[in-house]
């Protein structure tokens, strides 16, 4: 898994393989995916029973709003506040599409592309998971099927680097063990409206200044938006460090190469599913290779 790229000082070589050529926030070996932690808030806290005074007390272990690190073969870890070393971005569309009693859930998902500008070929065999291609201009006019379907379908930034979880909580069932990571690969796909402009944000900043996002630091915490039926949900906040520059080494280099290499298999991935489903997609395998096309219970929040 080694693309023959290296990060140099070059800004206009670099902004492209990173994914901040484009303007962003706008409509415009292998390794298996495995080896890649995923990132995501949690938007309910982790509950569990602690002695006080003699009797067990159920309490919350770890609070709402804490970042989760899915490590592969490890487990999850939390955090509150978190660093970022973001190395890439991607867009992609998806679309969660819940299972019945004899089909499980599922997701559509698009190949990752630097910008939103083209159509993107999806593992049903279509294109951007059934949204049309360019502006709607009269939204209104559409028939009442299409428009639930545009509904149900996510702009995704992904975000691909380094992660700090020094002072992270592991949740082993009913137990919380304190855990130092340091830095982790991940990825974190952003598909909610307001975190998608947020992270955004940094990215548009540093293409500004024409500053690599390697080069630099995220603080990573989250706040809680509230919602009418008065449960609440929480989205990133971030706050860009442009007062010092991270200068690469070799191994970050390597892992430059990896992140690529991992998109790369992703997309060849997605398209070989395309293939399989183009001229038959009415009769659709439902079940999803679970390496790429990750759901969880949490995942539809949003």
């Amino acid at each position: 898994m080694n693309e023959v790229i290296t990060i140099n000082g070059n800004y206009d070589d670099m902004a492209k393989a990173m994914g901040i050529a484009e303007p962003v926030g706008t409509e415009v070996g292998k390794k298996s995916a495995s080896s890649l932690a995923r990132l995501k808030l949690s938007h309910t806290p982790i509950m569990g029973t602690e002695e006080i005074k003699g009797k067990m007390v159920n309490i919350e272990k770890i609070p709402s709003g804490a970042y989760k690190l899915d490590v592969p073969d490890d487990g999850q870890y939390f955090q509150s506040d978190i660093e970022i070393r973001p190395f890439m971005q991607r867009y992609m569309y998806k679309r969660f599409i819940k299972g019945s009693d004899d089909t499980p859930n599922r997701y559509v998902k698009t190949v990752m592309s630097d910008n939103l500008n083209v159509d993107l070929k999806d593992n049903d065999g279509g294109f951007n998971c059934g949204k049309p291609a360019g502006y709607i201009q009269d939204f209104a006019s559409l028939p009442d099927k299409q428009k639930e379907l545009i509904r149900q379908i996510k702009r995704v930034r992904v975000i691909l680097g380094l992660a700090k979880f020094d002072k992270a909580t592991k949740v082993e069932g009913e137990y919380t063990n304190d855990a130092d990571l340091g830095y982790v690969p991940f990825i974190w796909e952003v598909d909610n409206r307001e975190a998608f402009k947020t992270v955004g944000d940094v990215f548009v900043k540093l293409s500004k200044m024409k500053r690599l996002p390697v080069n630099h630091t995220v603080y990573a915490s989250s706040e809680e938006r509230k919602l009418p039926n008065g449960n609440s949900y929480y989205v990133p906040s971030t706050r860009l460090d442009l007062t010092k520059k991270v200068e690469t080494s070799d191994k970050d280099q390597e892992l430059f190469g990896d992140l690529l290499s991992w998109v790369t298999n992703y997309n060849q991935y997605i398209m070989g599913q395309f293939d399989e489903n183009v001229h038959s997609k009415e009769d659709i395998d439902p079940a999803v290779v679970e390496t790429f096309i990750d759901i969880t219970s949490d995942e539809k929040v949003q």
